[in-house]
């Protein structure tokens, strides 16, 4: 095991306990892993074995990770077994800690991927090191804060950045811990197509019973592997023990995951493809036409000092729609997303019109 070498499955896989807790904990992992890399006989392979030695909680008075005695653990068990470790870091400090530990890998944590200076601070600290570094995602669904969180960091150090989709906190993500919003892992992707992306399906599910789902949604999104936490005995865990694997159920998690072909489309496929851009591009007719239609009636409300928001028309178009959607077979909450996203730009474009004034000039 090291921190650089790729699985010919996954090209990167981090697991381990959620925080270090003893050297035994740390050395029963190193075992554990060592021997299910044997057995698995070069079909996979741990990338590092990630424990964390700081964990920043919400509150105060909760355990908060043991610190430099935790990175002196790692650093006795990488001596001794010949593994690499990955820990996440918060701060300046953190890093020159597991620099002077020899720790291979780093992570930075979602509630510090939203704050720029600190992320400056840790490039910083990063300057000219070859250590890779892995971003999650904030806890705001917010991707420009992500994406620059990476590119800090990249213009500092010398190994590898990528990022860690661990889900979003809204309100009210159930059943699982964080809201997945596969959709942002997505544009997360295409906005860097050579930054690898994991998926943390112990964060997003907040409960072990998910994690398989949530596993197999990150590899049909082709995310390049996972940081997984796993545990010697999770019930006994000083933090996240719900959402820790013990080691013979991160046998059968890996064993469940079924890796699907990545390589080009059949013929059929690219039939329907076709078929499907042409539909797009009546979609785009659609939406210009109706856009169309918008302003003439942000004109007319111009004219007759009216709202812009006519709020009895909307929950008639609502109604209207959702029932033809039901009609049609159209999944509801996805035709009422849909048709928010429409009107949110109606009403931009409404405002604009009714704001304008003579000469060109608009209202504050």
């Amino acid at each position: 095991m090291n921190g650089t070498d790729a699985s010919p499955v996954l090209p990167y896989l981090f697991a381990g306990p959620c925080s270090a807790e003893s050297y035994q904990q740390i050395e029963a992992s190193a075992l554990f892993f060592k021997k299910w890399e044997a057995a698995a006989k070069g079909i996979a392979r741990i990338t590092a074995i990630r424990a964390g030695a700081w964990k920043p909680r919400t509150r105060p008075g909760c355990f908060e990770g043991f610190g430099e005695q935790a990175l002196q653990w790692m650093q006795q068990a990488k001596a001794r077994h010949g593994v690499a470790f990955a820990t996440e870091v918060a701060n300046a400090k953190h890093v020159e800690l597991c620099l002077r530990y020899g720790i291979d890998v780093f992570w930075i944590g979602a509630r510090t991927t939203a704050n720029p200076f600190m992320m400056e601070e840790i490039g910083q600290a990063l300057k000219g090191c070859p250590q890779p570094v892995w971003v999650k995602n904030p806890v705001n669904p917010d991707i420009a804060l992500w994406i620059g969180g990476i590119e800090r960091l990249a213009r500092h150090g010398k190994g590898l950045v990528g990022g860690i989709h661990r889900g979003f906190g809204l309100y009210d993500s159930r059943p699982y811990r964080n809201a997945p919003l596969w959709e942002l892992a997505v544009e997360f992707k295409r906005a860097l197509p050579s930054t690898p992306l994991l998926c943390d399906p112990s964060h997003i599910a907040g409960n072990r019973d998910y994690i398989g789902e949530i596993s197999q949604a990150g590899l049909d999104m082709e995310m390049d592997g996972f940081m997984l936490e796993v545990h010697p005995c999770p019930d006994a865990a000083l933090s996240d023990a719900r959402q820790q694997l013990d080691f013979a159920a991160f046998e059968q998690w890996f064993s469940r995951l079924v890796f699907r072909n990545r390589d080009s489309a059949p013929a059929k496929m690219e039939q329907i493809r076709r078929l499907l851009d042409e539909t797009d591009d009546e979609l785009m007719q659609v939406l210009s036409r109706r856009m169309d239609l918008v302003r003439k009636l942000g004109n007319l409300k111009k004219e007759g000092n009216l709202s812009v928001l006519q709020l009895g028309r909307w929950n008639q178009v609502v109604e209207r729609c959702t029932s033809s959607a039901k009609e049609k077979g159209l999944d509801v909450d996805f035709v009422l997303k849909l048709l928010n996203c429409i009107h949110a730009e109606a009403l931009r474009v409404q405002n604009e019109i009714v704001e304008k004034r003579p000469g060109g000039s608009s209202g504050s």
